[in-house]
Protein backbone atom coordinates (compact mmCIF):
# COMPACT_ATOMS: atom_id res chain seq x y z
CA UNK A 1 0.00 0.00 0.00
CA UNK A 2 1.40 3.43 -0.96
CA UNK A 3 1.46 6.35 1.47
CA UNK A 4 -1.39 8.03 -0.44
CA UNK A 5 -3.46 4.85 -0.28
CA UNK A 6 -2.79 4.75 3.46
CA UNK A 7 -3.89 8.38 3.65
CA UNK A 8 -7.14 7.65 1.81
CA UNK A 9 -7.82 4.71 4.10
CA UNK A 10 -7.06 6.82 7.18
CA UNK A 11 -9.31 9.68 6.03
CA UNK A 12 -12.25 7.37 5.29
CA UNK A 13 -11.92 4.82 8.10
CA UNK A 14 -10.60 7.00 10.94
CA UNK A 15 -11.30 10.53 9.81
CA UNK A 16 -14.91 10.58 8.66
CA UNK A 17 -15.44 6.89 9.60
CA UNK A 18 -18.01 6.07 6.91
CA UNK A 19 -20.69 3.64 8.07
CA UNK A 20 -22.70 1.14 6.04
CA UNK A 21 -25.60 2.81 4.25
CA UNK A 22 -24.33 6.37 4.61
CA UNK A 23 -23.88 9.00 1.91
CA UNK A 24 -20.40 10.53 1.78
CA UNK A 25 -20.01 14.01 0.33
CA UNK A 26 -16.41 14.80 -0.67
CA UNK A 27 -15.17 18.31 -1.50
CA UNK A 28 -11.84 18.18 -3.30
CA UNK A 29 -9.67 20.16 -5.73
CA UNK A 30 -10.00 19.15 -9.38
CA UNK A 31 -6.26 18.37 -9.57
CA UNK A 32 -6.63 15.81 -6.78
CA UNK A 33 -8.92 13.58 -8.85
CA UNK A 34 -6.67 10.53 -8.37
CA UNK A 35 -6.91 10.88 -4.58
CA UNK A 36 -10.67 11.38 -4.94
CA UNK A 37 -10.85 8.00 -6.69
CA UNK A 38 -8.93 6.40 -3.80
CA UNK A 39 -11.34 7.97 -1.31
CA UNK A 40 -14.42 6.84 -3.25
CA UNK A 41 -13.10 3.27 -3.46
CA UNK A 42 -12.36 3.19 0.29
CA UNK A 43 -15.78 4.63 1.09
CA UNK A 44 -17.65 2.10 -1.00
CA UNK A 45 -15.60 -0.73 0.49
CA UNK A 46 -16.52 0.63 3.94
CA UNK A 47 -20.20 0.27 3.01
CA UNK A 48 -21.18 3.74 1.78
CA UNK A 49 -24.51 3.78 -0.04
CA UNK A 50 -23.46 6.67 -2.25
CA UNK A 51 -20.37 8.83 -2.74
CA UNK A 52 -20.85 12.37 -4.09
CA UNK A 53 -17.74 14.19 -5.33
CA UNK A 54 -17.73 17.99 -5.56
CA UNK A 55 -14.68 19.22 -7.47
CA UNK A 56 -13.54 22.82 -7.12
CA UNK A 57 -10.78 25.11 -8.39
CA UNK A 58 -9.59 28.32 -6.75
CA UNK A 59 -8.46 29.99 -9.98
CA UNK A 60 -11.89 29.51 -11.56
CA UNK A 61 -13.39 30.69 -8.27
CA UNK A 62 -11.34 33.87 -8.55
CA UNK A 63 -12.63 34.38 -12.10
CA UNK A 64 -16.20 34.17 -10.79
CA UNK A 65 -15.48 36.91 -8.24
CA UNK A 66 -13.55 39.11 -10.67
CA UNK A 67 -15.95 38.94 -13.60
CA UNK A 68 -19.43 38.50 -12.14
CA UNK A 69 -21.31 41.50 -10.84
CA UNK A 70 -22.10 41.42 -7.16
CA UNK A 71 -25.80 40.58 -7.63
CA UNK A 72 -25.01 37.55 -9.80
CA UNK A 73 -22.19 36.47 -7.49
CA UNK A 74 -24.33 36.54 -4.36
CA UNK A 75 -27.47 34.95 -5.82
CA UNK A 76 -27.69 31.49 -4.30
CA UNK A 77 -30.15 29.44 -6.41
CA UNK A 78 -32.81 27.50 -4.56
CA UNK A 79 -31.75 24.27 -6.26
CA UNK A 80 -28.34 24.56 -4.57
CA UNK A 81 -29.91 24.98 -1.13
CA UNK A 82 -32.35 22.15 -1.86
CA UNK A 83 -29.52 19.85 -2.96
CA UNK A 84 -27.68 20.21 0.33
CA UNK A 85 -30.89 20.02 2.36
CA UNK A 86 -31.65 16.74 0.59
CA UNK A 87 -28.24 15.34 1.60
CA UNK A 88 -28.99 16.18 5.23
CA UNK A 89 -32.01 13.87 5.12
CA UNK A 90 -29.88 10.99 3.84
CA UNK A 91 -27.57 10.11 6.78
CA UNK A 92 -24.82 12.36 5.47
CA UNK A 93 -21.14 12.41 6.37
CA UNK A 94 -18.69 14.93 4.89
CA UNK A 95 -15.02 14.85 3.95
CA UNK A 96 -13.11 17.88 2.69
CA UNK A 97 -9.67 17.73 1.09
CA UNK A 98 -8.44 21.27 1.62
CA UNK A 99 -5.58 22.99 -0.20
CA UNK A 100 -5.40 26.77 0.22
CA UNK A 101 -4.18 29.27 -2.36
CA UNK A 102 -2.54 31.86 -0.07
CA UNK A 103 -2.63 35.35 -1.50
CA UNK A 104 -4.56 34.36 -4.65
CA UNK A 105 -7.26 36.93 -3.93
CA UNK A 106 -4.85 39.72 -3.00
CA UNK A 107 -6.06 42.00 -5.81
CA UNK A 108 -9.71 40.96 -5.69
CA UNK A 109 -12.52 43.35 -4.71
CA UNK A 110 -12.87 43.14 -0.92
CA UNK A 111 -16.57 44.01 -0.99
CA UNK A 112 -17.34 41.22 -3.44
CA UNK A 113 -15.47 38.65 -1.35
CA UNK A 114 -17.25 39.70 1.82
CA UNK A 115 -20.65 39.63 0.12
CA UNK A 116 -20.01 36.18 -1.38
CA UNK A 117 -18.86 34.77 1.95
CA UNK A 118 -21.98 36.09 3.67
CA UNK A 119 -24.35 34.85 0.94
CA UNK A 120 -22.86 31.35 0.95
CA UNK A 121 -22.87 31.23 4.74
CA UNK A 122 -26.53 32.16 4.95
CA UNK A 123 -27.60 29.82 2.13
CA UNK A 124 -25.80 26.80 3.60
CA UNK A 125 -26.56 27.59 7.24
CA UNK A 126 -28.28 24.24 7.82
CA UNK A 127 -25.24 22.34 6.54
CA UNK A 128 -22.93 24.33 8.82
CA UNK A 129 -25.14 23.73 11.85
CA UNK A 130 -25.44 20.01 10.99
CA UNK A 131 -21.65 19.79 10.90
CA UNK A 132 -20.78 21.91 13.94
CA UNK A 133 -23.37 20.11 16.07
CA UNK A 134 -21.83 16.73 15.09
CA UNK A 135 -25.16 15.46 13.79
CA UNK A 136 -23.13 13.51 11.25
CA UNK A 137 -19.46 12.66 10.95
CA UNK A 138 -17.15 15.11 9.20
CA UNK A 139 -13.44 15.41 8.61
CA UNK A 140 -10.92 17.78 7.09
CA UNK A 141 -7.62 16.68 5.53
CA UNK A 142 -5.17 18.33 3.12
CA UNK A 143 -3.11 17.61 0.02
CA UNK A 144 -0.57 19.96 -1.56
CA UNK A 145 -0.88 21.92 -4.77
CA UNK A 146 2.06 23.41 -6.60
CA UNK A 147 0.70 26.92 -5.99
CA UNK A 148 0.46 26.29 -2.26
CA UNK A 149 3.89 24.61 -2.11
CA UNK A 150 5.48 27.60 -3.87
CA UNK A 151 4.25 29.88 -1.08
CA UNK A 152 5.41 27.58 1.73
CA UNK A 153 8.84 26.87 0.20
CA UNK A 154 9.55 29.82 -2.14
CA UNK A 155 13.29 29.13 -2.27
CA UNK A 156 12.87 25.61 -3.71
CA UNK A 157 12.22 24.32 -7.22
CA UNK A 158 8.51 23.72 -7.56
CA UNK A 159 8.64 19.91 -7.81
CA UNK A 160 10.89 19.69 -4.76
CA UNK A 161 8.64 22.11 -2.86
CA UNK A 162 5.59 19.99 -3.70
CA UNK A 163 7.28 16.80 -2.51
CA UNK A 164 8.48 18.43 0.71
CA UNK A 165 5.02 19.77 1.47
CA UNK A 166 3.47 16.34 0.82
CA UNK A 167 6.04 14.68 3.11
CA UNK A 168 5.31 17.27 5.82
CA UNK A 169 1.58 16.66 5.55
CA UNK A 170 1.96 12.89 5.75
CA UNK A 171 4.29 13.25 8.75
CA UNK A 172 1.72 15.49 10.46
CA UNK A 173 -1.00 12.87 10.08
CA UNK A 174 1.30 10.12 11.34
CA UNK A 175 1.88 8.24 8.09
CA UNK A 176 5.19 6.66 7.12
CA UNK A 177 6.25 3.72 4.97
CA UNK A 178 6.15 1.07 7.65
CA UNK A 179 3.51 2.02 10.21
CA UNK A 180 -0.21 1.52 10.66
CA UNK A 181 -1.56 5.11 10.85
CA UNK A 182 -4.93 3.97 12.20
CA UNK A 183 -3.15 2.35 15.14
CA UNK A 184 -1.09 5.54 15.61
CA UNK A 185 -4.28 7.61 15.71
CA UNK A 186 -5.83 5.31 18.30
CA UNK A 187 -2.84 6.04 20.57
CA UNK A 188 -2.92 9.75 19.79
CA UNK A 189 -6.63 10.02 20.57
CA UNK A 190 -6.03 8.40 23.96
CA UNK A 191 -3.35 11.00 24.78
CA UNK A 192 -5.66 13.86 23.83
CA UNK A 193 -8.54 12.33 25.82
CA UNK A 194 -6.30 12.21 28.92
CA UNK A 195 -5.40 15.89 28.45
CA UNK A 196 -9.06 16.86 27.97
CA UNK A 197 -10.12 14.98 31.10
CA UNK A 198 -7.45 16.78 33.12
CA UNK A 199 -8.72 20.18 31.97
CA UNK A 200 -12.35 19.20 32.55
CA UNK A 201 -11.54 18.14 36.12
CA UNK A 202 -9.96 21.55 36.81
CA UNK A 203 -13.19 23.25 35.64
CA UNK A 204 -11.67 26.70 35.13
CA UNK A 205 -13.72 29.88 35.33
CA UNK A 206 -11.28 31.76 33.08
CA UNK A 207 -7.83 31.62 31.50
CA UNK A 208 -5.32 34.49 31.52
CA UNK A 209 -2.92 34.51 28.53
CA UNK A 210 0.22 36.65 28.55
CA UNK A 211 3.42 36.90 26.47
CA UNK A 212 6.14 39.40 25.56
CA UNK A 213 4.60 40.21 22.19
CA UNK A 214 1.82 42.07 23.99
CA UNK A 215 -0.91 39.50 24.46
CA UNK A 216 -2.59 40.11 27.80
CA UNK A 217 -6.10 38.75 27.72
CA UNK A 218 -8.52 37.00 30.07
CA UNK A 219 -10.90 34.55 28.40
CA UNK A 220 -13.90 33.57 30.46
CA UNK A 221 -15.29 30.07 29.95
CA UNK A 222 -18.99 29.22 29.90
CA UNK A 223 -20.48 27.41 32.86
CA UNK A 224 -20.45 23.64 32.31
CA UNK A 225 -17.94 23.92 29.45
CA UNK A 226 -16.36 20.75 28.04
CA UNK A 227 -12.80 20.42 26.74
CA UNK A 228 -12.55 18.30 23.61
CA UNK A 229 -10.06 17.44 20.88
CA UNK A 230 -9.11 14.42 18.87
CA UNK A 231 -11.84 11.84 18.42
CA UNK A 232 -15.47 12.96 18.62
CA UNK A 233 -18.83 11.19 18.48
CA UNK A 234 -21.72 11.94 16.14
CA UNK A 235 -25.37 12.18 17.10
CA UNK A 236 -25.82 8.54 16.05
CA UNK A 237 -22.89 7.38 18.15
CA UNK A 238 -20.23 7.02 15.45
CA UNK A 239 -16.72 8.14 16.36
CA UNK A 240 -14.72 10.30 13.93
CA UNK A 241 -11.73 12.64 13.78
CA UNK A 242 -12.85 16.04 12.45
CA UNK A 243 -9.35 17.43 11.90
CA UNK A 244 -6.34 15.55 10.58
CA UNK A 245 -3.87 16.59 11.89
CA UNK A 246 -4.88 17.73 15.36
CA UNK A 247 -2.97 18.44 18.56
CA UNK A 248 -5.46 20.66 20.38
CA UNK A 249 -7.66 20.69 23.44
CA UNK A 250 -10.43 23.25 22.87
CA UNK A 251 -13.51 24.53 24.63
CA UNK A 252 -16.23 27.18 24.60
CA UNK A 253 -15.44 30.71 25.76
CA UNK A 254 -18.06 32.98 27.29
CA UNK A 255 -18.88 35.32 24.39
CA UNK A 256 -19.56 38.21 26.78
CA UNK A 257 -16.54 37.70 29.06
CA UNK A 258 -13.33 38.23 27.10
CA UNK A 259 -11.20 41.24 28.02
CA UNK A 260 -7.76 42.41 26.93
CA UNK A 261 -5.54 42.43 23.86
CA UNK A 262 -4.36 39.47 21.76
CA UNK A 263 -1.59 39.56 19.14
CA UNK A 264 -1.44 37.09 16.26
CA UNK A 265 1.71 34.99 15.83
CA UNK A 266 0.95 33.51 12.39
CA UNK A 267 -0.84 34.88 9.30
CA UNK A 268 -4.54 34.18 8.81
CA UNK A 269 -5.50 33.07 5.28
CA UNK A 270 -9.07 34.37 4.90
CA UNK A 271 -10.91 34.30 1.56
CA UNK A 272 -7.59 33.90 -0.24
CA UNK A 273 -6.07 36.99 1.41
CA UNK A 274 -3.37 36.93 4.07
CA UNK A 275 -4.04 38.94 7.23
CA UNK A 276 -0.75 39.31 9.09
CA UNK A 277 0.70 40.91 12.22
CA UNK A 278 -2.68 41.89 13.64
CA UNK A 279 -4.08 42.51 17.08
CA UNK A 280 -7.57 42.59 18.56
CA UNK A 281 -8.79 44.42 21.63
CA UNK A 282 -11.75 42.89 23.48
CA UNK A 283 -14.10 44.52 25.96
CA UNK A 284 -16.90 42.48 27.49
CA UNK A 285 -16.38 39.80 24.87
CA UNK A 286 -16.53 42.07 21.81
CA UNK A 287 -13.75 43.28 19.50
CA UNK A 288 -13.75 47.06 19.97
CA UNK A 289 -10.45 47.91 18.24
CA UNK A 290 -7.97 46.20 15.92
CA UNK A 291 -5.12 46.74 13.49
CA UNK A 292 -3.06 44.72 11.00
CA UNK A 293 0.16 45.38 9.13
CA UNK A 294 -1.20 43.42 6.17
CA UNK A 295 -4.81 43.29 4.88
CA UNK A 296 -6.43 45.38 7.58
CA UNK A 297 -9.44 45.90 5.32
CA UNK A 298 -9.87 42.12 5.03
CA UNK A 299 -9.82 41.81 8.80
CA UNK A 300 -12.41 44.59 8.93
CA UNK A 301 -14.70 42.70 6.53
CA UNK A 302 -14.35 39.52 8.61
CA UNK A 303 -15.26 41.35 11.81
CA UNK A 304 -18.19 43.11 10.13
CA UNK A 305 -19.76 39.97 8.64
CA UNK A 306 -22.22 39.78 11.52
CA UNK A 307 -22.26 40.57 15.23
CA UNK A 308 -20.99 37.10 16.15
CA UNK A 309 -17.82 37.68 14.13
CA UNK A 310 -16.70 40.21 16.75
CA UNK A 311 -16.92 37.58 19.49
CA UNK A 312 -15.05 34.31 19.86
CA UNK A 313 -16.52 30.82 19.80
CA UNK A 314 -13.47 28.70 20.56
CA UNK A 315 -10.30 28.78 22.65
CA UNK A 316 -7.69 26.07 22.06
CA UNK A 317 -4.53 25.07 23.89
CA UNK A 318 -1.50 23.51 22.17
CA UNK A 319 2.03 23.25 23.54
CA UNK A 320 4.70 25.08 21.56
CA UNK A 321 6.80 21.92 21.83
CA UNK A 322 4.58 19.76 19.62
CA UNK A 323 5.07 17.78 16.39
CA UNK A 324 3.75 20.36 13.92
CA UNK A 325 5.31 23.30 15.74
CA UNK A 326 8.66 21.50 15.75
CA UNK A 327 8.58 21.22 11.96
CA UNK A 328 9.08 24.99 12.01
CA UNK A 329 7.05 25.39 8.81
CA UNK A 330 4.53 28.14 8.21
CA UNK A 331 1.89 26.24 6.21
CA UNK A 332 -0.40 29.19 5.43
CA UNK A 333 -3.16 26.68 6.13
CA UNK A 334 -5.16 27.01 9.33
CA UNK A 335 -5.63 23.24 9.62
CA UNK A 336 -1.88 22.88 10.17
CA UNK A 337 -0.85 26.23 11.62
CA UNK A 338 -3.57 26.12 14.30
CA UNK A 339 -2.15 22.79 15.46
CA UNK A 340 1.23 24.39 16.04
CA UNK A 341 -0.10 27.13 18.30
CA UNK A 342 -2.71 28.16 20.83
CA UNK A 343 -5.55 29.75 18.91
CA UNK A 344 -9.01 31.21 19.19
CA UNK A 345 -11.82 31.46 16.65
CA UNK A 346 -13.87 34.46 15.70
CA UNK A 347 -17.45 33.33 15.20
CA UNK A 348 -19.66 30.37 15.96
CA UNK A 349 -19.02 28.03 18.89
CA UNK A 350 -19.28 24.24 18.81
CA UNK A 351 -22.39 23.10 20.75
CA UNK A 352 -20.48 20.00 21.88
CA UNK A 353 -18.31 22.23 24.10
CA UNK A 354 -21.03 22.71 26.71
CA UNK A 355 -22.91 20.08 28.68
CA UNK A 356 -26.20 19.33 26.92
CA UNK A 357 -25.26 21.64 24.05
CA UNK A 358 -26.05 19.15 21.31
CA UNK A 359 -29.65 19.01 22.52
CA UNK A 360 -30.02 22.82 22.86
CA UNK A 361 -31.66 25.15 20.37
CA UNK A 362 -29.60 28.08 19.13
CA UNK A 363 -31.62 30.37 21.41
CA UNK A 364 -30.78 28.16 24.40
CA UNK A 365 -27.10 28.15 23.45
CA UNK A 366 -27.08 31.95 23.25
CA UNK A 367 -28.69 32.09 26.69
CA UNK A 368 -25.65 30.16 27.97
CA UNK A 369 -23.35 32.75 26.31
CA UNK A 370 -22.35 30.52 23.43
CA UNK A 371 -21.55 32.47 20.25
CA UNK A 372 -23.34 32.28 16.90
CA UNK A 373 -22.16 33.48 13.49
CA UNK A 374 -21.87 32.38 9.89
CA UNK A 375 -18.10 32.52 10.46
CA UNK A 376 -15.72 30.30 12.40
CA UNK A 377 -12.22 31.60 11.68
CA UNK A 378 -9.29 30.35 13.75
CA UNK A 379 -6.26 32.55 14.27
CA UNK A 380 -3.03 31.70 16.04
CA UNK A 381 -1.60 33.58 19.01
CA UNK A 382 0.53 30.99 20.82
CA UNK A 383 4.25 31.58 21.38
CA UNK A 384 7.31 30.02 22.99
CA UNK A 385 6.99 32.36 25.99
CA UNK A 386 3.23 32.09 26.52
CA UNK A 387 2.09 31.87 30.13
CA UNK A 388 -1.44 30.75 30.94
CA UNK A 389 -2.96 30.95 34.41
CA UNK A 390 -6.30 29.30 35.05
CA UNK A 391 -8.75 30.67 37.62
CA UNK A 392 -10.78 27.90 39.28
CA UNK A 393 -14.37 28.26 40.43
CA UNK A 394 -13.21 28.58 44.07
CA UNK A 395 -10.78 31.39 43.25
CA UNK A 396 -7.58 29.31 43.27
CA UNK A 397 -5.10 29.90 40.47
CA UNK A 398 -3.32 27.15 38.54
CA UNK A 399 -0.42 27.66 36.13
CA UNK A 400 -1.45 25.81 32.96
CA UNK A 401 1.33 26.93 30.57
CA UNK A 402 4.87 28.10 31.28
CA UNK A 403 7.26 29.05 28.47
CA UNK A 404 4.72 28.03 25.86
CA UNK A 405 4.04 24.50 27.13
CA UNK A 406 1.63 22.59 29.36
CA UNK A 407 2.90 22.22 32.92
CA UNK A 408 -0.15 20.56 34.46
Amino acid sequence: MTKLEKYAQLAVRKGVNVQKGQTLLINVKAEHYEFARMLAKEAYEAGAKKVVIKFNDDIIGKMHVDYQDIDTLTTMPQWLIDEYDDYLEDDLCRLSVYAPSPGLMADTDENKLAALNKAQGEALKRVREYTMANRGQWSLVSLPTKEWAAVVFPEMAIDLAYDKLLDSILYSVRIDDDNDPIEEWDKHNKRLAYQNNLLNDLNFKSLHFKNDLGTDIVVGLVKDHIWAGGEETSEKGYTFNPNMPTEESFTMPDRMNVNGVVYSTKPLNYNGKLIDEFWLKFENGRVVDFDAKQSKETLQSLLDTDEGSRHIGEIALISHDSPISNLNILFFNTLFDENASCHMALGRAYPMNIKGGLEMTQEELLAHNSNDSINHEDFMFGSSDMKIVGLKQDGDEVIVFENGNFVI
